[in-house]
């Protein structure tokens, strides 16, 4: 089902849009909040959690538009797959107009948190912040083109002290089925998930977080789909033209063995050693987009080579892949490394322009998180963050499908929802009386 877009105001193409979502949330009286709080989400305001957005929304029945809009969050119960699936199938074939889906990208995003008993809060990374602070973490995939990107699933990352602590599952109700898993891990349930369900896309793009992990990448692979994934500059790999020894002759004594080796003179290198033993001819000037003040550019190898992590375990080689390395003017050495499992035959050019669409992530969570409110929720449980994270998607979805009717080149639209005016009354709550 498409949406309606031709003369209409971008207030009924929103009513359109409501209504082919709305089926997913299971109960005709979720349709009335569902609306509420997609729109409170689209609204101006600095903050998009439930109260400031009640206000805004119903400004002349503040507390009973909290009231429902903290239910719909927070208890009611509604899938969270459904709806992203009800957005997928609305949003990907608008994108789909201004090309095909090129890649899945894997990411996480980090949501700083002062106190501790928000579900999944512990002192790890957030990127946010750029440092190890208090926050919440939360790992997508997204399917991507040249022109836009949709989060097609979106988890909270659960750290094991809170997987293994019952009193804090139990107080936040996290779900039994949920343990402890990895970023990775969880990331490679939402690719199985997004091909289960038809998304096609020809490759999956992340950064180092991932890449490092032997057994995602493997786990890509095996789901038929290419890579192009951040490893750190110590991954070890058989350089050009090298490769494992075969497995040692059998003597006549004891059992054969058929395990890959290494000696002391025949060992893999870092991508880093590897990267610096090139040739000067094998480094190229490429530009990949037009950043916001010019065009972005920097100097590329490519070479193919074979990972080599714990390879001694295995009866064959890993097959060769390529090793992309960024060393831009006027850096002492590369700063950043790509292994890949696209063709052979593709062009440097191509597989910089693959690897660096991974720019779109970015832009995802920057219109979630400063248009949208993805980090404002304030309810502490697993339910509640979840519901609020789909609701910002369903929301991108529509912001998405408008620019959709837009031509590449066209300006991004503004759309037309009138902010109204808050009651002379009103006061949020913890706020200092004026009287």
């Amino acid at each position: 089902m498409g949406l309606k877009v031709g003369s209409e105001s971008s207030g009924s193409r929103f009513d359109a849009y409501v209504e082919a979502v709305i089926s997913a949330l299971g109960h005709a009286d979720r349709a009335v909040p569902f609306r509420s709080y997609c729109t409170g989400l689209l609204l101006p305001g600095d903050r998009k959690s439930v109260e400031p957005m009640a206000a805004r929304v119903e400004p002349a029945r503040v507390q009973a538009a909290h009231q429902s809009l903290h239910h719909f969050v927070a208890k009611a119960e509604w899938s969270d797959d459904a709806v992203l699936a009800a957005v997928r199938e609305l949003v990907l074939p608008i994108m789909a107009r201004q090309g095909p889906i090129r890649a899945f990208i894997v990411d996480d995003t980090g949501m700083p948190k002062k106190g501790k008993h928000s579900v999944g809060v512990a002192r790890q990374y957030c990127g946010q912040l750029g440092k190890q602070d208090n926050c919440q973490v939360a790992v997508s995939v997204s399917a991507a083109n040249d022109h836009a990107s949709l989060p097609l699933a979106y988890r909270l990352y659960l750290p094991q002290a809170w997987a293994d602590d019952p009193a804090r599952r139990t107080k936040a109700a996290v779900p039994e089925d949920i343990v402890f898993q990895t970023k990775p891990q969880i990331a490679l349930d939402q690719l199985r998930a997004a091909v289960a369900n038809g998304t096609d896309a020809e490759v999956v793009l992340a950064d180092a977080g991932y890449g490092n992990d032997t057994d995602f990448r493997s786990g890509i692979t095996e789901l038929g789909l290419a890579y192009v994934v951040g490893v750190m500059s110590s991954t070890s790999v058989w350089a050009p033209g090298t490769e494992p020894l075969p497995p040692k002759p059998w003597s006549g004594n004891g059992r054969p063995t058929s395990a890959i080796r290494r000696d002391a003179g025949h060992q893999p290198v870092s991508a880093k050693q590897m990267a610096l033993g090139l040739p000067k001819k094998a480094w190229r000037k490429l530009t990949w987009r037009e950043g916001t003040n010019t065009k972005l550019a920097s100097r590329f190898a490519a070479a193919r080579v074979r990972p080599a992590h714990r390879d001694y375990q295995r009866n064959t080689p890993r097959p060769e892949e390529w090793c992309l390395i960024e060393w831009p003017a006027g850096e002492a050495e590369p700063t950043k490394y790509f292994l890949s499992t696209l063709p052979e035959n593709i062009s440097r050019r191509d597989l910089v322009n693959t690897t660096k669409l991974r720019w779109r992530i970015e832009r995802d969570y920057q219109d979630l998180k400063q248009e949208l409110g993805l980090g404002h929720y304030e309810g502490r449980g697993w339910q509640g963050f979840h519901h609020h994270a789909t609701l910002c998607i369903a929301a991108y979805g529509f912001l998405i499908s408008e620019r959709g009717a837009l031509p590449p080149s066209g300006q991004r639209q503004t759309l037309c929802f009138k902010k109204s005016s808050l009651p002379n009354s009103y006061r949020p709550r913890g706020s200092t009386d004026p009287a």
